[in-house]
């Protein structure tokens, strides 16, 4: 098998109603997503997505995306899509670092995998686990009394576990916390994101007054370093998410004991491949995962269900699901969809989407 064409689309993705990130410091309307399909010599293709939270959250936005794959795309024609690993290799040498550029191809290229295989994703990278995975979901940042406004529309839609975006002040973000704590339902799970808008001092200010909510905050400050001094200063779990990038991240924070909980985003790591060798170390070491992406429609969700369908409970927490947030679907009915607050990755072989041409429109590019 050989592959013999990629073609790229670009999407835009508005939001439902506008999103600031923690502290209200970031303010997002729209995203820019780019979906990839790769066909091969045997009539077996395969799709993938790869979309940045906008231009500010990380170091990647959808426009460098694009111009990554003109480096890439070619060196693929003629390569066998199956031989994941060694195209994995080939991107790196060929294009140092970049993984979010990456990860739509690796992804298009499990996908393929499967189709071949006769089997769905996760079955090919680990096994099935039997239960759903629960969503989080994603509370913008506002009043203690707006949050919490939010955390009920997403009970509506059958979430039981809600990602709390804080990191506005030290007062404030101690109000939210408690009034959200304050109303939290049996069963359900509140956790705190603050998106590295905290210096370590109002981070171990924060959590220490806080000390009886049993929850855990999600990359408190900008670096290993500091969140590694807030982890000295502090007994609540902490996350890490936009400090782990590599492999080596992940090795250090076991090492030197910075976090118990890692928030795997497929797009930032750079694929399904480099996120399962993420997943082994984890379940190898006792962390604990949440399985998401930075972005994206119902492709890249149905991507992090197969990925987070493989970790056995409660290794995995949860993971998000942003085709909740924007008015774009270019797969109605398919993939892994919100069913009473959770995901199950389809059992069609590959990821179990294949997007409409018609919603996609024109591609922006052909590589043959």
């Amino acid at each position: 098998m050989k592959i013999t064409r990629i073609t790229v689309w670009q999407l835009d993705l508005p939001l439902h109603k506008p999103y600031w990130l923690s502290g209200g410091r970031l303010k997002f309307e729209r995203l820019d997503s780019t979906i990839l399909r790769i066909d091969t010599d045997e009539s077996i293709h395969g799709w993938g997505e790869g979309c940045p939270w906008g231009v500010t959250y990380l170091p990647a936005f959808g426009r460098g995306i694009r111009a990554g794959l003109e480096e890439l795309c070619p060196l693929l024609i003629g390569q066998d899509p199956r031989a994941i690993d060694r195209l994995n290799r080939l991107m790196d040498v060929a294009l140092p670092g970049h993984p979010y550029i990456k990860a739509a191809i690796d992804i298009a290229l499990w996908d393929i995998l499967g189709h071949a295989a006769g089997m769905a994703v996760c079955n090919l990278i680990g096994g099935r686990e039997p239960d759903p995975v629960p969503i989080a979901s994603s509370v913008s940042t506002g009043t203690p009394e707006e949050m919490l406004a939010e955390v009920e529309r997403f009970r509506g839609l059958g979430y039981r576990v809600h990602s709390c975006k804080i990191g506005a002040n030290v007062g404030l973000d101690i109000a939210r916390v408690r009034h959200l704590n304050a109303h939290q339902r049996p069963g359900e799970v509140l956790f705190y994101d603050v998106n590295r808008a905290w210096l370590p001092r109002e981070a171990i200010t924060v959590m220490n007054a806080v000390a009886e909510v049993q929850s855990w905050f999600e990359q408190p400050c900008e670096t290993l370093e500091e969140i590694a001094q807030v982890r000295r200063a502090t007994r609540h779990p902490i996350c890490v998410d936009e400090a782990l990038h590599t492999i080596n991240d992940l090795s250090r924070i076991q090492r030197e004991g910075i976090a118990e909980v890692v928030n795997i985003k497929i797009n930032r790591v750079g694929g399904l491949t480099k996120a399962r060798r993420m997943r082994d170390f984890c379940l190898a070491h006792g962390i604990t995962m949440m399985i998401m992406d930075s972005g994206g429609t119902v492709l890249s969700d149905t991507a992090i269900a197969h990925m987070a369908q493989s970790i056995p409970a409660p290794s995995c927490l949860a993971v998000w699901s942003c085709q909740d947030m924007i008015r774009v679907d270019p797969a109605p009915s398919q993939g892994a969809r919100n069913v009473d607050g959770c995901f199950t990755a389809p059992i069609l072989p590959g990821i179990g989407v294949e997007p409409d041409l018609d919603v996609l429109g024109e591609p922006v590019c052909v590589y043959a």
